[in-house]
């Protein structure tokens, strides 16, 4: 059960996610993904180029969505993703952030 406590626990993920990440359906995708598996947060493109997020939910669904930045939509080339974990602030929901 201790696996299992630790998988619902509360997380929160800074990510910054850069390569061929604008221009290419990345925050679209993004949003897809967070609601099908209950992910709070938003996603914003950065001036620089790169791709800008949080995600809020348990451990287990946050390292998902994680996991998929590496890859993001067909035509994304995903250089790097850069996570910084921080205290979940309880957002309820995912957006697009302009």
């Amino acid at each position: 059960m201790e696996n299992q406590s630790i998988s619902l626990t509360p997380t929160r993920a800074h990510v910054f996610i850069s390569g061929k990440v604008q221009g290419v359906g990345y925050r679209f995708s993004t949003l897809e993904t967070a609601v099908n598996i209950n992910v709070s947060g938003w996603v914003k493109n950065l001036p620089d180029g790169k791709v800008e997020a949080v995600f809020e939910g348990s451990n287990q669904a946050v390292e998902k969505i994680i996991n998929w930045c590496y890859r993001g939509p067909k035509s994304a080339i995903v250089n790097d993703v850069t996570i910084k974990y921080e205290q979940p602030e309880g957002l309820q929901s995912f957006e697009i952030h302009r």
